[in-house]
């Protein structure tokens, strides 16, 4: 084997890797945050949520694609470790049908694939178009990439030593660990088992000495979710180890069965004289039957996982400050199918916790004045040094992701995402100079009157019921943003009642200089309130 057909054969994977790499990020900004609405109606049945993650691997022709999505939904909480297993096993029947298209030479049609996704993405200027000519290109790559392999491999077969190696393979041990080995190191079971048929093709291997290495190779290709599991919660880790239960168990009972019974023989009488269909063939069946075999325990998987992987106090973030759906470190290097959807659905929920922070800032801040006492300065300080955290860590993972972003609704979302997180942020602000009155109040003994103290619980009345509504943090709809809208309005007018009220009571005598300042300075804080509440209704109301 020359240097130029080393140069080939690497060039060949990186085509190949590269073609899966286009397809999935094709997939990924055409289908955006979509992706959430139909894994939350497909996956709760086990039969659609195998066909949903068989669909979505067959697309994007990466199995380890689809589980890393998956690592990353059970991590944000937008999917149970459950509804993962029945993805998991998709995918695994869904990664088969790369080898069954190189089986059938869809290689031929790979140029004009790349020309007809490459023409899309030219000359058609709607850019949704531009996205499925990412797939449809990346799928003609995909195939190059297989093609420029086999031709590279060709020189293997005048190689005693190499001949010598690969009839080794037929030991089931050292079969299954270069399987898994290499798949490891390339992370694609899709590009492993086509480097496998691309020895086929040049007669360098039969399947009686394939097929325990196709066997390692589904258990390689775990390699990438475990990695993608890295820094993630339990239930997230728990995904992966599934998924190596999965093809272990899968590989234990074709093992046996390939040891014992003519099932080699078998499935090379399928299609005789025709060694790439033949390790096509034992790919699927593998995959097929493992999932048959364990679609009625993927409960017990769960269970055993969990068993596996129990929860541990020391990752509870209890007494700390931390994001809870977010990885602070996650970059767009890791962009792969359903990002955009976990991305937005964890910083939606990580928002949800801000606000319903900042609206206990609030409750307590006004009941600190009314209770005219500093001690409650203490708690309301520690919130909102957590509020502080989160807005800095939420705007940091926003403005790293949000260049990135392919799909518009999704970037528009992300936009509105980051100023929401401001206003929430500015909220806390008031709040606290509203509770660090109190210091005042005792230092010089300050006191207000009745009817001051009566407004001020109006006052705490009225934001709570405003802060109420954005918890949550859904696409608020016009009658919802007319509601925060009308309490918006309520509070400029309270706060332009109240000043005039405070302005009698002066005359009157009724109101010191001290509670006058600080009664002044307090209405500012909860006009202020009320403008930013509006400002995220706003923001929510333009995702609806």
């Amino acid at each position: 084997m020359s240097v130029t057909d080393i140069f080939g054969l690497l060039g060949g994977l990186a085509l190949f890797l590269h073609g899966m790499q286009m397809m999935s990020s094709g997939l990924e900004a055409a289908a955006g945050n979509k992706m959430k609405r139909i894994l939350e109606r497909l996956t709760a049945n086990r039969f659609l949520g195998v066909l949903v993650g068989a669909v979505i691997t067959a697309v994007v022709q990466s199995s380890s694609a689809t589980t890393v999505m998956v690592v990353g939904f059970v991590n944000s909480g937008m999917m149970s470790l459950q509804q993962a297993v029945w993805i998991i096993m998709g995918a695994n029947i869904g990664t088969t049908i790369t080898g069954q298209l190189i089986a059938l030479d869809v290689g031929a049609l790979a140029p004009l694939f790349a020309f007809a996704g490459v023409a899309m993405i030219v000359f058609i200027k709607k850019t949704s178009w531009h996205h499925y000519g990412q797939i449809v290109a990346g799928l003609g790559i995909l195939f190059i990439g297989m093609e420029m392999m086999s031709s590279s491999m060709m020189p293997l077969r005048e190689s005693e030593a190499f001949i010598s190696l690969i009839t080794k393979f037929s030991n089931p041990v050292l079969g299954i660990l270069v399987g898994m080995v290499f798949t490891a190191i390339i992370q694609s079971s899709s590009a492993s088992v086509g480097i496998l048929q691309a020895l086929a093709a040049g007669g360098l291997i039969g399947l009686d000495g394939a097929v325990f290495v196709l066997f390692g190779q589904n258990i390689g290709t775990c390699i990438t979710a475990v990695l993608a599991s890295i820094g993630t919660n339990r239930n997230a880790k728990r995904t992966t180890i599934i998924h190596l239960l999965f093809n272990i168990i899968g590989t234990t009972i074709f093992t046996v069965v390939c040891l014992t019974l003519p099932l080699v023989q078998v499935v090379e009488a399928f299609t005789p004289g025709n060694a790439q269909a033949q390790i096509a063939n034992m790919h699927t069946l593998f995959n097929v039957v493992t999932t048959l075999l364990l679609l009625p325990f993927g409960t017990g998987l769960a269970a055993l996982a969990t068993r596996i992987l129990p929860e541990r106090e020391s990752e509870k973030l209890e007494g700390r400050m931390g994001l809870l759906y977010i990885k602070p470190m996650e970059t767009a290097a890791e962009y792969q199918v359903g990002t955009s959807a976990i991305a937005l659905h964890g910083i939606r929920s990580e928002l949800g916790r801000m606000a319903e922070m900042t609206g206990e800032n609030v409750k307590e801040s006004f009941q600190a004045v009314l209770e005219g006492s500093s001690a409650r300065i203490a708690g309301v300080e520690e919130r909102e040094e957590y509020i502080d955290y989160l807005n800095k860590e939420i705007s940091s993972f926003i403005s790293n992701r949000i260049s990135f972003e392919t799909n518009a609704e999704d970037s528009a979302k992300l936009s509105a995402f980051f100023k929401i997180s401001g206003n929430l942020e500015r909220i806390g602000d008031h709040a606290m100079n509203i509770c660090e009155y109190t210091k005042h109040l005792e230092e010089k003994m300050i006191s207000f009157s009745k009817e001051a103290r009566g407004e001020i619980e109006q006052m705490q009345q009225v934001c709570l019921q405003a802060m109420g509504m954005l918890y949550q943090m859904d696409p608020t709809t016009v009658e919802q943003l007319t509601g925060i809208s009308a309490l918006e309005q309520k509070i400029d007018d309270m706060t332009e009642i109240y000043r005039q009220n405070q302005m009698r009571r002066m005359h009157e005598g009724k109101c010191s200089d001290e509670a006058c300042v600080l009664y002044s300075e307090m209405l500012t804080d909860f006009e202020r309130i009320g403008d930013h509440i509006l400002n995220v209704g706003q923001e929510l109301a333009g995702q609806a």
